[in-house]
């Protein structure tokens, strides 16, 4: 437990205090943030903010977690047994990669766009290759690193609560590697894409993708401590690889978004950019798949999924019917345009989130009762 709480403290000293160094890094070098020309109207004031804080986010995470990981080894070695010692593992370090990855794209895009002086960054193409390439890397490497019990980081079977019956590898062992592939890059782009939809107002992403990452603590946690094989554990457990550093990365996240959110906050002194929103959406993403948890990510991060699906209803209903349901699409922005107030819809945004995160935790936790 107190590995956990030291990475999630390290990630949050890190992006408390590093991030206003950051900001006053970026504001000499005048990287600011463009602002879309057919966004609402009061979004042209925040035209020249600090960007790419998505860095500092990134690396408070890497330092909490192997922080953390250092600190118990050096327990370890002196005698002093106050940490759970180990190294890192190689669901700690895919989660990491994937995080990393993703938000290296994510800063060219945002780097592009500071360099071309306008909102649209790296070409779609581009950005599909660049995921395309780190998800795949991710994703062989996932179900390709067996530890000691001989369980790997991913698994070939679609997840809900824990891993289903169905498994891709039902189609054959070739086909179901390269279509655990597809699948696995599909749930990291959807929710890439999703948290970078989101990023649309002060706080908005940051505050939510902090209690999301919060659950996966709880999670990690929980399928630690009742992990198959365990001492004194039976009956309903879990066969997951690494749950102790899936909790640890994911409370490195937590206090990595809570440090950045105190200057992300309205009114921001710095936005996290596509370097932050993409890594965030692929760490989720690499979460949800190391703790088998696909589809319950989709519950616990249900408000990521109400703005993409507004997005999707948007285009949908305008390609068909040429008429738009919301005054403007993401979901966010429509009710700026109805006259709520920013700070209005990002608390009540966060609140509705809060829900969503109890309903998934209430799930997970309501199976593992149910099979006592």
């Amino acid at each position: 437990m107190i590995n956990i709480i030291l990475a999630g403290a390290l990630g949050l000293g890190i992006a408390l205090l590093g991030t206003p160094w950051l900001i006053k890094f970026l504001i000499k070098r005048n990287y600011g943030q463009f602002i879309r020309q057919d966004g609402p109207a009061g979004h042209h004031t925040k035209r020249g903010t600090p960007t790419m804080g998505g860095m500092v986010i990134i690396l408070a995470t890497v330092v909490g977690y192997f922080g953390a990981v250092m600190l118990a080894t050096a327990m370890e070695y002196f005698g002093r047994g106050v940490f759970y010692w180990h190294g890192p593992t190689a669901t700690g370090l895919l989660v990491l990669f994937l995080m990393a990855g993703m938000g290296l794209i994510g800063f060219l895009d945002d780097f592009t766009k500071i360099r071309r002086e306008r909102s649209l960054g790296l070409r779609p193409t581009w950005k599909f290759v660049g995921q395309g390439i780190v998800g795949i890397a991710f994703a062989i490497l996932a179900i390709n690193l067996p530890g000691r019990n001989g369980w790997t980081p991913g698994s070939t079977s679609i997840s809900v609560l824990r891993d289903t019956g169905l498994d891709f590898k039902a189609a054959g062992a070739v086909l179901g590697v390269v279509l655990f592939i597809i699948w696995a890059n599909f749930l990291i782009t959807a929710w890439a894409n999703a948290v970078n939809l989101t990023d649309g107002l002060d706080g908005l992403a940051t505050g939510i993708a902090a209690m999301v990452f919060a659950a996966y603590v709880i999670i990690g946690l929980w399928s630690w401590t009742h992990l198959c094989g365990a001492e004194g554990v039976g009956g309903y457990c879990y066969t997951i690889r690494d749950p102790l550093d899936a909790a640890m990365v994911a409370a490195a996240l937590t206090g990595a978004c809570l440090g950045f959110l105190w200057w992300n906050a309205s009114p921001a002194r710095i936005f996290m950019g596509d370097t932050g929103s993409l890594a965030l959406g692929g760490a989720y993403a690499a979460l949800s798949i190391v703790t088998r948890t696909e589809i319950l990510a989709a519950i616990i991060g249900g408000l990521f999924v109400l703005v993409v699906l507004s997005d999707v209803i948007q285009i949908g209903s305008f390609k068909l019917t040429g008429k738009r349901v919301f005054k403007m699409a993401p979901l966010h922005h429509h009710f700026e345009l109805s006259g709520w107030g920013e700070v209005t819809i990002v608390i009540r945004f966060w609140l509705i989130s809060v829900l969503f995160v109890a309903a998934g935790l209430g799930l997970f936790y309501g199976r593992w009762l149910v099979a006592q």
